[in-house]
């Protein structure tokens, strides 16, 4: 590891050396993944912030303004991209709890609000690939091949989730198989 100091290899990072900046980010990747590890409490996704955070530290020398701080701007840096995960990875949840409801609403059409509840929650026992393909196929009566299509899936892929969910439901609900 080099001799230099920060603020020496952030200066000359900041010249355009890339062998000043490759030393600065293995000076502190290490410690920047464990600060993220603890903070996303996911090892695989603490570790793409890490890297976002080095490229975009890169990418962003110019507006280091204290060469002294390059830690602490390469950490706030990743921070922020955390920051930007959990409430992207909000958006996502909301939008697939939803997403859930409206199908269990389509599919509950015609029933009692006890009854659309059932479903509703016994939707949420499914596995994603499960609601998707009851949803598309038994809800709105898509068909397997336009199913298979749409979620990127074999056909009998769509048929097993379609069974299997089919199986779940009816169990959840208290219902017996007509077939």
């Amino acid at each position: 590891m080099s001799l230099a100091s920060d603020s020496e290899l952030a200066g000359a990072a900041k010249r355009g050396s890339d062998r000043a900046f490759e030393q600065l980010a293995r000076r502190h990747s290490a410690a920047l993944r464990t600060f993220l590890r603890g903070v996303c409490r996911n090892q695989a996704l603490a570790d793409d912030i890490a890297q976002d955070a080095l490229i975009r530290a890169w990418r962003r020398l110019d507006q280091l303004r204290d060469e002294n701080a390059f830690r602490s701007w390469l950490f706030g840096i990743g921070w922020r991209l955390a920051s930007e995960e959990r409430r992207a990875s909000g958006r996502r949840a909301k939008r697939e709890e939803d997403w859930v409801e409206t199908q269990a609403q389509t599919l509950a059409e015609g029933l009692s609000a006890e009854e659309s509840l059932a479903l509703e929650a016994a939707m949420q026992t499914l596995s994603p690939d499960q609601r998707a393909c009851i949803s598309l196929c038994l809800a709105q009566g898509w068909s397997h091949g336009e199913a298979a299509v749409v979620l990127d899936m074999p056909v009998g892929t769509i048929k097993s989730h379609i069974k299997r969910g089919r199986a779940k439901l009816l169990a959840a609900l208290g219902g017996e198989d007509e077939r």
